[in-house]
């Protein structure tokens, strides 16, 4: 089971007394195939920048059976099937399904594929990926969360992920190499031990950019002679990337107010 360090989230909610209106009103619906068509209309209206026209049935149809409420934060269930992120606990957010849709797809999962996912949150990115690959190595640096997602995906009897609290800058070298690394959480650079970790024709999808400035999705695919390329893919909104307090290599701020974490590898 997995976590993120944050969570990606292309369009952000405006936090007010009633950020969310309710979802049977003004045309919108809590139904998983509302939910699926517009995740299809965002891949059209977004395929100038990305390159896909629409997602696989496979993804899609990880995307049905995977249930947001389980995921989202208490009193928001009603709100699981709109497409936009919602907040979770210690300033990170559960992503939007089209922005998980997007990143699963840009991984070309495999059914033999072993996945490093950096910055489990509430669990469901991993989710979706479990029901596409063979393993899921997640790491979240936020005790709480990662186990609040390792307790959350065993009770959906996801049991192909393993979640770990730690410095996701640094990967997980036990289980590498990985055919595919996600970071939910922006850097400003690529952390060096994740593509160490990357196997040979293995993607990794990262957003990289300045903390509450531009930032872009970025595919990186490591070929035969183990170079790198990197393409960006589309502007989004992330989370800053949380290093262990103390940490020194310069990867991005911290959450300014955000909870004082105590390393517990």
């Amino acid at each position: 089971m997995t976590l993120r360090q944050g969570t990606v989230a292309m369009l952000t909610a405006k936090m007010n007394s009633n950020p969310y209106p309710d979802p049977t009103e003004n045309g919108m619906y809590t139904d998983v195939e509302r939910l699926i068509e517009e995740i299809q209309t965002d891949a059209r209206n977004s395929q100038s920048m990305t390159g896909i026209h629409s997602f696989t049935p496979k993804v899609l149809d990880a995307l049905r059976k995977t249930p947001r409420e389980a995921f989202v934060a208490k009193g928001l269930e009603k709100y699981a099937y709109l497409n936009q992120p919602l907040p979770q606990r210690f300033g990170q957010t559960i992503s939007q399904p089209f922005i998980v849709a997007l990143m699963t797809q840009m991984l070309l999962p495999q059914s033999h594929h072993k996945i490093l996912e950096i910055g489990a949150g509430s669990g469901y990115q991993a989710a979706v990926l479990a029901r596409l690959v063979n393993h899921v190595t997640s790491i979240e640096i936020i005790p709480e969360l990662a186990d609040a997602a390792a307790k959350r995906l065993n009770s959906l009897a996801v049991d192909n992920v393993e979640v770990h609290c730690a410095d996701g800058y640094q990967g997980w070298p036990e289980n590498a190499p990985y055919d595919g690394i996600i970071v939910t959480a922006c850097a400003s650079t690529v952390p060096p031990a994740l593509t160490d970790q990357l196997k040979i024709g293995g993607r990794m999808i990262i957003p990289i950019g300045e903390l509450y400035g531009y930032q872009s999705l970025h595919l990186i695919e490591k070929s035969a002679d183990a170079s790198l390329s990197s393409h960006a893919v589309l502007p989004v909104a992330f989370v800053p990337f949380t290093r262990a307090m103390g940490a020194s290599d310069d990867i991005g701020a911290r959450w300014p107010s955000g909870p004082k974490i105590k390393p517990t590898w």
